[in-house]
């Protein structure tokens, strides 16, 4: 095939997966608690690296008015150009997870990606389906296969380590909705599109404000009156119910007794 076919085909397959994606990846529907997943808000010393690190994942640039959002199914990343005091390890949350259909195939095709050396990626496989990638501002990811999931790649869950994984279980639980079981020997917390995960941290752990996944989102519908709630059961805004100019999107912010900073959105998707 000539250089010039090559390109095409380049294009054509972009094209393809760019008008493919988006049907498949809005965010889940709020449940009974009117909370979902989000997003993950990283700082990035280099922009145009985070941006080829996720697109080689397989995440899809889209916008929201004037919000640039990416793409996966069950999440949007958010990249900042910022200088992150420190990585994910060592903060209360200590890495994010995602779900691959198939991890060899992801690891050779992520692997031939130019962005992998450029940007020094490591990969600590764990076993044969499991593993850490480490990608850009020590950002700390887990991958598992999941033969089951219908896409290449679907967001899993946040993994937060803190001082009494059973108080941060229910703190959630309490506050969010989410439901409280088990993944494995890990003490969890479900909400739509996303299992949040708790362990007990060895030593001190730092707040995720400042670092490379600076926060946590969820989607909630009926934001307002869901924030006079949260006020009514004693918790303090960091930032009140706020609209977003030229936008749909309203936003507020807290921290979890942690440390964990969460800003908590509504309409963030692009309207269908």
């Amino acid at each position: 095939m000539s250089t010039k076919s090559l390109c095409i085909a380049a294009v054509v397959t972009a094209l393809t997966l760019a008008g493919s994606w988006p049907a498949q990846a809005q965010l889940a529907a709020p449940g009974e608690s009117g909370v979902a997943q989000g997003h993950l808000h990283l700082s990035v010393r280099d922009l145009e690296t985070g941006q080829k690190f996720w697109a080689m994942l397989g995440g899809t640039p889209i916008q929201n008015g004037n919000l640039q959002l990416i793409q996966f199914p069950g999440t949007f990343v958010m990249l900042r150009k910022a200088e992150p005091s420190g990585g994910t390890v060592g903060s209360t949350v200590e890495h994010f997870g995602f779900h691959v259909k198939n991890l060899n195939d992801s690891l050779a095709k992520w692997q031939a990606a130019p962005v992998w050396q450029a940007a020094g990626v490591k990969w600590a496989p764990t076993n044969a389906t499991q593993g850490f990638l480490t990608g850009p501002d020590d950002v700390r990811i887990e991958v598992i296969q999941n033969a089951a999931i219908d896409t290449p790649i679907k967001f899993h869950h946040v993994h937060f380590f803190t001082a009494s994984a059973v108080e941060a279980q229910a703190w959630y639980a309490k506050m969010f909705g989410a439901a409280p079981g088990k993944r494995a020997s890990f003490d969890t917390a479900d909400l739509p599109g996303v299992n949040l995960t708790f362990s007990k941290a060895d030593g001190a752990v730092v707040g995720t404000k400042g670092r490379t996944l600076d926060h946590i989102g969820f989607e909630v519908r009926n934001l307002e009156q869901f924030i006079m709630k949260l006020e009514a059961g004693g918790i303090k805004m960091d930032r009140p119910y706020t609209k977003i100019a030229n936008s749909a999107t309203a936003i507020a912010f807290l921290t979890d007794p942690w440390g964990t900073y969460i800003e908590l959105t509504e309409n963030l998707a692009p309207a269908k």
